[in-house]
């Protein structure tokens, strides 16, 4: 019994965590992010503008938290949330009901596609530069925490959320992988909610995977 309750002890100093937090800010960066990503699995196009508010408020978050390259990685999230939603929104058809205006179009989003070999290579090397360098001009000229593991995780995010702005399906298993390493990120910096929220995501990502095979696997071949 004691072993179990040693066992416990983890658990019950990250539930007293998010409990505690108290940051009106955190808690609806949190709120807004987890509705952001629920849209996304659901292929709805609205996670996109609720994505631009919640990394709005993570902005200021992340820069309490010196996790500077996270911070900057909001700023990026917000331009890749507002390609997406204009991408998403460029394939249309012809409206079902007729009507006066039978050229009338409304939005129909673009199909499900896996990421080719070659951006793959593409996409990995960028990565891999962003994480190296930003790693080393963070730790030599700031007072950044893990900036290296902070950059890593910035640079596999960025690489995920423009997959996800091209409804690329690989995006889903990077977000997984990523979400498992920022769960421990955030709680070390002392972001309990956050790394809560992450934990979410993770379940989210794992379910928009499915989601999006689902339909994938549905779609016309050819």
């Amino acid at each position: 019994m004691p072993f179990l309750l040693d066992a416990a002890a983890p658990l019950r100093e990250f539930a007293a965590a998010v409990l505690g937090t108290t940051d009106p800010l955190e808690i609806t960066a949190v709120l807004t992010g987890i509705a952001c990503v629920a849209l996304a699995a659901r292929s709805v196009i609205w996670n996109f503008p609720v994505a631009i508010v919640s990394c709005g408020l993570y902005i200021v978050v992340f820069v309490r938290a010196r996790l500077y390259s996270d911070a900057g990685l909001q700023l990026a999230f917000i331009a890749l949330a507002a390609y997406g939603w204009w991408s998403w929104l460029q394939r249309r058809r012809p409206l079902a009901t007729p009507g006066p205006h039978p050229e009338a179009t409304e939005p129909q989003v673009a199909p499900i596609t896996r990421t080719p070999a070659r951006q793959w290579g593409l996409l990995l090397a960028a990565g891999a530069a962003y994480a190296l360098g930003a790693g080393y001009l963070f730790a030599r000229y700031t007072n950044a925490a893990l900036p290296y593991y902070d950059s890593t995780t910035t640079a596999v995010s960025l690489v995920a959320q423009y997959q996800l702005s091209r409804r690329q399906l690989d995006n889903w298993l990077l977000w997984i992988g990523v979400d498992v390493v920022y769960v421990g990120l955030y709680w070390s910096r002392g972001l309990a909610l956050t790394s809560l929220l992450y934990i979410v995501y993770l379940a989210l990502a794992a379910y928009g995977y499915w989601q999006w095979r689902q339909e994938w696997r549905g779609q016309p071949k050819g």
